[in-house]
């Protein structure tokens, strides 16, 4: 008997042990899931909150993208009104080239001038046909300014917005240019994209209505026309109406008849006449990050109150072997990032690629790091190579990995070598020397083709490495396709179409790198062709151009391609460096007699110094001396420009 109620009694105690368990987790659970579901309130009201805020930092980034465009296209027009007033006739050919290659800079569709008389010249010089329709007395008295929408005086009705600058030449007022902005082809793509291109975009003149730009209806017109809204509760009509002609900032909320949600219409003043920028976008788009956080919030409660008991079971073991994994997945993490970030704009800094490149190796313990790129179509490429003892850069054909070339050709996805023989039928003699273990992966474009090869090697064993190779192979096939984009572009950019020399751009960007590092004499080259205009006149540009391309093509041969310009329409510039000034001169003659020869005339203008003190005035002093010889030609009667006609031995 005593022995039962021992046993009864440690059943109990036992039970009770294991009902308090049982209550404490029941307990505990309730708890969690109770302070889950308050967590889950919370984070939809601060989803909510930052879905406002997000709405109103939208609406502010816009209204500061069209200040920041207004302001640089009024400054463009500053400095092209300055070079309109240098032009005494107003027509002139080469002026209304300049200006129509700025047609599309900015927010403007083209560029037009007002005359006194009240004639608008428009592309190419051209008269428009509605003369009288611009007032130049009213626009020249108000100075720079934009006006708000009107109709297009000269291209058929639509609507437009004009900004206006007055050309002044010697303290009158000559002509005013203005940029013609169209609202119905209104670059909307130089904006952000505020909620992934599903917001509508407005701009509205704050005192008539009207909308100068409106990515929502297919025409704009005016905001009061289109009436009244189903407005949400708590908004109305009156409210929207005043506080865009108040200028104030706020939103309503109403209901779209197209698509059938409410909308959310955020407002704002822009600092440009009366104008307002306001973005609407559905409700679904405001909020649908907060409902997203419901949904996973939800599902996290159920997953939790289903897992919750089995949690205890497998805690510490699952903690000590997911610390591990963790940690080998956060340096993964780390490693691809890193790699990542620094062969982001590796194409403008070559510098990050070795980075890169050491990164891989540092990760692999691998002795060197190797990317070859294919720079052309016959696999002639780039190979960049990061080692213990530093990296280099040199060039090498295709040909010297035709091995590895062939072996990815055929499907594969890494080559792995663990001897020195097979190293050395896959790599350089150079590259293979002393080395034991070879990984190597093709990095393949968006076509699929191969467009470099991705090499570790180590001199001792190690681990393969392919699978951390070709999760950064991505990266790698970014950066080709960077550095073909870029350098394309540069090309684009610092060339001069017609005679292949480097141009204004790129001579800007060389001037403040002079003189050279490293050199101790610096001459300025200051070439102008004589007769181009009178050229063009009276045989037409085309034999001008080939006079141009012949005087390109002769200081290419006198002076380099590196540091030799064409900075004008007939104006070249060239610079040599460790030339003495003798030397220099001979060249010039030579250049000179060259085109000559070819009835070309040119003037020359050379100034060499030992040591430069200011490149700006180098330049000045060679030019001067380029408009003295020019002078001395002209004052020769038989180089008249009137009479005389060039011709271009072909």
């Amino acid at each position: 008997m005593l022995f039962c109620m021992v046993v009864y009694m440690k059943q109990s105690k036992s039970k009770r042990q294991w009902q308090s368990s049982l209550m404490a987790t029941v307990l505990l659970i309730l708890v969690i899931i109770g302070c889950s579901f308050a967590a889950t309130g919370e984070i939809s009201r601060l989803e909510e909150e930052a879905a406002f805020e997000r709405l109103y930092e939208e609406t502010n980034g816009l209204a500061q993208d069209i200040e920041s465009y207004m302001q640089s296209d009024r400054k463009l027009l500053e400095v092209l009104a300055a070079i309109v007033a240098s032009y005494s006739d107003l027509e002139d050919p080469e002026l209304w080239e300049l200006l129509d290659s700025y047609s599309t800079v900015g927010f403007f569709s083209r560029l037009e001038l007002l005359l006194p008389d009240d004639t608008v010249l428009t592309q190419g010089g051209r008269a428009a046909e509605k003369r009288g329709a611009l007032s130049f007395v009213e626009e020249a008295a108000q100075g720079p300014h934009i006006t708000d929408r009107i109709e297009d005086v000269t291209g058929g009705g639509s609507y437009v917005v004009h900004h206006y600058m007055p050309v002044v030449r010697e303290g009158e007022t000559v002509a005013v240019l203005f940029g013609v902005i169209d609202l119905e082809q209104f670059p909307v793509e130089m904006f952000s994209s505020p909620y992934g291109d599903k917001a509508a975009l407005y701009i509205i003149d704050g005192n008539t209505g009207n909308f100068l730009l409106d990515t929502w209806h297919a025409e704009p017109g005016n905001i009061w026309d289109l009436g009244e809204r189903q407005m949400a509760p708590g908004y109305d009509h009156e409210q929207l109406k005043q506080g865009l002609i108040d200028g104030k900032t706020g939103y309503v909320v109403f209901v779209s008849r197209t698509v059938g949600e409410y909308l959310y219409f955020y407002y704002e003043p822009v600092g440009i006449n009366n104008w307002r920028v306001a973005l609407s976008v559905p409700e679904s788009e405001v909020f649908a990050d907060a409902q997203a956080a419901r949904e996973i919030m939800n599902l996290f409660l159920i997953f939790e109150a289903v897992c919750f008991i089995l949690y205890f079971l497998w805690m510490f073991r699952y903690v000590r072997r997911e610390t591990n994994e963790k940690q080998r997945q956060l340096d993964t993490i780390n490693y691809l990032y890193e790699v990542e970030k620094l062969l982001f704009n590796a194409h403008e800094k070559r510098e990050n690629l070795f980075q890169a490149l050491g990164e891989i190796g540092r990760i692999l313990l691998a002795d060197w790091v190797a990317f070859w790129m294919a720079d052309k179509p016959d696999c002639e490429g780039t190979l960049f190579l990061w080692d213990q003892g530093g990296s280099s850069q040199r060039m090498v054909n295709g040909e010297t990995f035709c091995h590895l070339l062939d072996y990815f050709a055929q499907g594969h996805e890494a080559f792995s070598a663990r001897s020195a023989h097979m190293i050395q039928q896959a790599l350089p003699q150079d590259l293979a020397a002393q080395m034991n273990c070879l990984t190597a992966i093709p990095v393949e474009d968006v076509d699929g083709k191969i467009c470099g090869i991705l090499l570790t090697a180590a001199k001792a064993e190690g681990p393969a490495g392919s699978a951390l190779l070709k999760s950064v192979s991505f990266s790698f096939s970014m950066f080709c396709s960077n550095t073909r984009t870029y350098r394309a572009m540069k090309e684009l950019g610092e060339k001069d179409a017609l005679t292949g020399l480097y141009n204004r751009n790129r001579y800007e960007l060389d001037l403040p790198k002079m003189p050279l590092s490293g050199h101790h004499f610096l001459a300025c080259v200051y070439v102008d062709a004589n007769g181009l205009h009178e050229l063009n006149n009276s045989r037409g540009h085309q034999v001008g151009d080939q006079m141009l391309q012949e005087l390109a093509r002769q200081m290419r041969a006198q002076f380099g391609e590196q540091y030799t310009y064409r900075i004008g329409g007939d104006e070249f510039l060239a610079f040599v460096a460790d030339r003495q000034a003798a030397e220099v001169e001979r060249l010039g003659s030579q250049l000179e007699a060259g085109l000559a020869a070819k009835q070309i005339h040119i003037s020359v203008g050379i100034q060499w110094e030992e040591a430069v003190s200011s490149m700006d005035e180098l330049v000045e002093a060679a030019e001067q001396k380029m408009y003295a010889a020019k002078r001395a030609y002209y004052a020769n009667k038989e180089n008249d420009r009137r009479g005389r006609i060039v011709a271009i031995d072909s």
